[in-house]
């Protein structure tokens, strides 16, 4: 069974923002979110953009490249776009070593790493919204949330039942404004998540967790598909990989 408990690249740490992009302002006690309009550049495109729309890394030992999804970890910030072309053109070119001015190698699995790291991100979310009691889990209980307006994401495992799944998502295209779908866990990945034995069928209610779900979510549409190209779409299922701009407004703590 896999587990989802913390790694090295994301432990925290004080954050540096020496050698960062100077557009940045220091951290300190009052510092905004990362929702903010603090900006740095793309190593890739050389874009500056929003760094919810980025993910940091720096240089760890023996010439290591480190992701710090959590943008908290010692060290100059290296940031690349939230999409898996783009780290792996950041792999391929070795950008980071340019960028750095240090005799850096990133891995050549590092695209597959912060997919599994972002996906963690999500699942975590999950977790706290069942805990928090503002996720709902179970066909009938899922149904009738979905049907009195109150689901703000349907989560399904994309191993489970076509014709529950397909019931629950004809329910929602019949909301005046559809909420999205995610189907990018098994039903494994879900239940060690969430703590139960067979989690098929989710939905998350509207509040501060559905939005911070939504942030994680979206990183990680940069890098999975959301939505399996086999299932019906839903009115506002923007769940393959990058079809909706993911602008990252809305992340908090």
């Amino acid at each position: 069974m896999r587990q989802h408990g913390p790694t090295p690249a994301e432990k925290d740490g004080p954050r540096h923002a020496a050698g960062d992009d100077p557009r940045a302002p220091a951290p300190n006690a009052s510092a905004p979110s990362r929702a903010s309009s603090r900006e740095r550049r793309d190593l890739v495109s050389g874009e500056v953009m929003d760094e919810a729309r980025l993910i940091r890394f720096v240089a760890g030992p023996d010439g290591a490249v480190v992701p710090d999804l959590a943008a908290r970890l010692p060290g100059r910030g290296l940031w690349v776009a939230v999409q898996r072309d783009a780290l792996e053109q950041a792999v391929r070119r070795n950008l980071f070593a340019r960028a750095a001015r240090l005799p850096l190698k990133p891995a050549a699995d590092l695209p597959d790493l912060v997919e599994r790291l972002l996906a963690r991100r999500v699942l975590d979310q999950l977790g706290l919204a069942r805990r928090e009691g503002v996720l709902i889990s179970g066909f009938e209980k899922c149904l009738a949330a979905i049907r009195a307006g109150r689901a703000a994401y349907i989560v399904e495992a994309s191993d489970g039942s076509a014709d529950g799944r397909d019931k629950l998502l004809r329910a929602a295209n019949g909301l005046e404004k559809p909420p999205p779908v995610c189907g990018a866990f098994s039903g494994e990945d879900l239940s060690l998540a969430l703590g139960l034995e067979n989690a098929i069928h989710t939905v998350l209610l509207a509040g501060h967790r559905a939005r911070r779900f939504t942030d994680e979510v979206g990183r990680l549409s940069g890098f999975r598909n959301l939505h399996p190209v086999d299932w019906p779409v839903s009115g506002s299922s923007a769940g393959r990989r990058q079809e909706t701009a993911f602008d990252g407004r809305g992340a908090g703590t």
